[in-house]
């Protein structure tokens, strides 16, 4: 059997791929404007089709795919077949954005590979290991088990590879460190990773809960929901939309790119800086939150667009916990790459790492097929 993978990643209106030869990168891309007018290509499953006819695919040994919600049922990188993907439809009602597209691009690659494996890695897998304290919702126990309603997670390959690397960058074994990892993009979450399992995740039910993030809110009292019901006439949908798409930064200062948000706020705009800094704010709620519940944290780690690039956020978000024992060194904060940016000594290291979801999932693959003896 050959070491050649393939990933898809498909996203909302986006197909991203890699071909792994090994851990070398034979080919990448990215298909974007998918299914909007005048774009791309008119579905997912036209750009999924697009990018295996364009690609070398000889000895291809798998395909992997990031699926987004795998809800209960899925603890673990899966070989699909039949009955997977009939679940994982059925968990469409959970992931209403995601889940029918990964279906699209793992429905086009079993007909044009059909004598290829292909593999599910779900981003919901590696918070599997959450404790029932931190998956449950104080609601009533029967209407939660009814409806799937708990803490699922999301992210979980960014985390999972985030808090790997942050063990090898550090030279210390994986399975004694405790990470709090801030994957900070458009959407945002934080994990508490001790020694390899995810404990707790800031995300939810949906990715709608947890840190600000570009276009979310992110935490807010349920009862804003029944006032804007009730006092503004807004229905279900108008409001969902509100919160998914109107709010986080876009809402806040009228820019869901940090970029642009830095830029208003250094010019004088006083909505970017109230942004910038309720943004900032929930991260430290969360730093400090998972803290005391590891007990002890040997890293904070930043990864993801706004976490890998932006300086003003990561000194901002750890201002004032240095009697945790975490700061920010500014010199280190300012550099590029792989790296740490606490103080030489620090008590807590805090690291910089660029988050690689495909090459996670490409790894999960190979694991499974490992498996299959």
């Amino acid at each position: 059997m050959t070491d050649r993978v393939l990933v898809l990643n498909c996203g909302s209106s986006s197909v991203k791929y890699r071909l792994y030869d090994g851990e070398e990168v034979r080919d990448k891309g990215k298909i974007e404007r998918v299914g909007e007018p005048g774009g791309g290509p008119p579905d997912h499953a036209s750009a999924v089709r697009e990018i295996i006819d364009r690609l070398d695919l000889d000895g291809l040994a798998a395909v992997g795919h990031r699926v987004v919600h795998g809800g209960r049922r899925f603890s673990e990188p899966t070989l699909i077949d039949d009955p997977v993907l009939a679940a994982i439809e059925d968990l469409v009602p959970l992931a209403p954005l995601h889940n029918p597209v990964n279906l699209a691009g793992i429905r086009v690659a079993r007909e044009v590979l059909p004598d290829t494996p292909q593999v599910a890695v779900f981003d919901t897998a590696f918070h599997h290991t959450l404790p029932e304290p931190a998956a449950t919702y104080a609601i009533d126990r029967d209407t939660a088990e009814r409806y799937g309603v708990r803490r699922y997670g999301f992210h979980g390959t960014s985390h999972s590879y985030v808090s790997r690397r942050t063990a090898e960058l550090l030279d210390r074994p994986y399975p004694e460190l405790n990470t709090v990892t801030l994957h900070l993009g458009n959407g945002a979450s934080a994990c508490a990773v001790q020694g390899g399992r995810s404990v707790a995740t800031s995300m939810g039910l949906s990715p709608l809960e947890g840190l600000v993030m570009g276009t979310r809110s992110g935490d807010l009292d349920p009862t804003v929901i029944f006032h804007l019901r009730r006092e503004a006439g807004m229905g279900v949908d108008e409001i969902d939309d509100l919160l998914n798409h109107r709010s986080g930064l876009l809402g806040l200062a009228g820019a869901n790119d940090m970029r642009e948000v830095l830029a208003h706020r250094d010019a004088g705009d006083p909505a970017a800086a109230l942004a910038f800094d309720v943004y900032c704010r929930r991260i430290t709620e969360y730093v400090g939150a998972y803290y005391a519940l590891l007990g002890r944290v040997d890293a904070v780690t930043f990864t993801a667009g706004v976490g890998e690039h932006a300086a003003p956020v990561r000194a901002a978000a750890l201002a004032g916990l240095d009697r945790l024992g975490i700061a920010v060194e500014p010199a280190s904060n300012d550099g590029t790459g792989d790296r740490v940016i606490s103080p030489d000594g620090a008590e807590v290291t805090v690291c910089v790492i660029r988050t690689d979801e495909e090459r996670e999932i490409a790894r999960e693959t190979r694991d499974v097929l490992g498996s299959r003896g």
